[in-house]
């Protein structure tokens, strides 16, 4: 995964790899709209800690998969995770999306919870189109529109207090949240041809106190913990947000929205 500048962010993988159930069930959906033989060559862009690379593969049986991330400790977690069951058909390599570029185009693009990662879409997705072979598809989901909007909101009060503001002021953010039109317009822009976008209301509601600061810490806000350099502030960061969604109806809930993306290279 990236920061809002394309550079590396390490996540604590293990973690990640226990707590991002939501990211699978979303993730099975994106795959079953990727049109394959079962022989092509895919780049998953992002593809973590390998869970959903590891179905990918399944639905490859005489292709091969690119594993792409920027973070060392993703690529090395997927790697321990997806040895097993590749049998020499999973490349691994340690990229930004934004300024990725391969010595072969690859035949499709799969890639679910990675997108909204990298600030700079247009950039994204002009290096995504020269990626593919001509034909070839981009099917894709990431975080979009108003995606967990109720928490940010609660964050920004947080990151303006005494406590935060010095770890936090004039810095945009690591995320892109855009909405499906303006992505359909940046795919076109981009080249792609057969666009279709669209946001999906995918609400996840975590079983309780610690599993919900603990997703916070790992999957949702350590490019904001990694700024603040007290140990005792960071850990009061996420704690005083779980806090507050223990005081909801229902608890522990967070209002993601998912920006659903599909284009494909023209053939010529």
């Amino acid at each position: 995964m990236t920061d809002a500048t394309g550079n590396a962010r390490e996540w604590n993988a293990t973690d990640y790899h226990r707590l991002a159930n939501p990211h699978v069930t979303w993730g099975r959906k994106v795959l079953a709209r990727l049109p394959l033989r079962g022989n092509e060559t895919v780049l998953d862009a992002g593809c973590g800690t390998g869970r959903l690379t590891a179905e990918l593969l399944e639905a490859l049986p005489n292709g091969k998969v690119i594993a792409v991330d920027l973070s060392a400790n993703m690529l090395a977690e997927a790697r321990r995770h997806l040895e097993p069951l590749a049998r020499g058909r999973v490349y691994y390599l340690q990229a930004g999306l934004q300024t990725l570029t391969l010595a072969e185009p690859v035949d499709a693009i799969y890639s679910t919870a990675a997108l909204h990662w990298v600030r700079d879409h247009e950039l994204l997705f002009r290096h995504l189109f020269a990626c593919l072979k001509p034909g070839g598809w981009l099917v894709a989901q990431c975080g979009g529109g108003a995606n967990i909007a109720n928490v940010l909101a609660r964050a920004a009060e947080l990151m303006a207090s005494d406590d935060y503001r010095p770890y936090f002021e004039g810095w945009p953010g690591p995320w892109e949240f855009a909405d499906d039109r303006t992505t359909a317009e940046r795919l076109v822009a981009a080249g792609f041809v057969d666009v279709e976008t669209g946001l999906e209301e995918t609400p996840v509601v975590l079983g309780d106190y610690d599993e919900y600061r603990d997703y916070l810490e790992t999957v949702v806000f350590g490019s904001h913990l990694s700024r603040i350099p007290d140990a005792t502030l960071r850990r009061g960061f996420v704690e005083k947000l779980a806090e507050q969604a223990a005081r909801d109806d229902p608890p522990f809930q967070l209002d993601y929205w998912r920006l659903n993306l599909q284009a494909r290279r023209p053939e010529v």
